[in-house]
């Protein structure tokens, strides 16, 4: 299994009144991490937009384990969970700058056409990129 790993400064802004990082935040931090362990895959969503093709979240799933903080730098950690073709799981886990767990969880994507949100199936659409995800997912 493969892991990306992305380093995110927390900053001021993403924190709330307690001083540590508001929840909504680490979706973002996730986010940022998909999209580097797929360019380090070797590809970008731009250019599957750029096909006609879209990759809607449909479910997340998070478990908020200890508080970031300003002024610390975390790691994002990406990884392909599941793949079947058609729906993608990522895998994330958040690691404070002392290796405390901040964060675990998953989001799921499926590739669509963006006229009208049908599923396609990335075997058939994308032959590279299901090529790389079965090498690389976890199960």
């Amino acid at each position: 299994m493969y892991i990306s790993k992305t380093k995110v400064e927390v900053r001021y802004a993403e924190t709330d009144q307690m001083g540590v990082v508001y929840h909504a935040n680490y979706l973002v931090w996730c986010e940022i991490g998909r999209t580097k362990i797929i360019e380090e895959m070797g590809f970008k969503y731009a250019d599957m937009e750029k096909e006609g093709v879209l990759s809607p979240v449909i479910n997340v799933q998070f478990s908020y384990k200890y508080p970031a903080k300003y002024g610390e730098t975390v790691e994002v950690r990406t990884w392909v969970e599941e793949y079947s073709g058609v729906k993608v799981t990522y895998g994330y886990e958040i690691v404070n700058g002392e290796g405390v767990t901040c964060l675990t969880g998953t989001s799921e994507h499926v590739c669509v056409t963006k006229d009208s949100f049908r599923p396609i199936s990335m075997k058939r659409k994308f032959p590279n990129w299901h090529e790389v995800y079965e090498k690389i997912k976890k199960s």
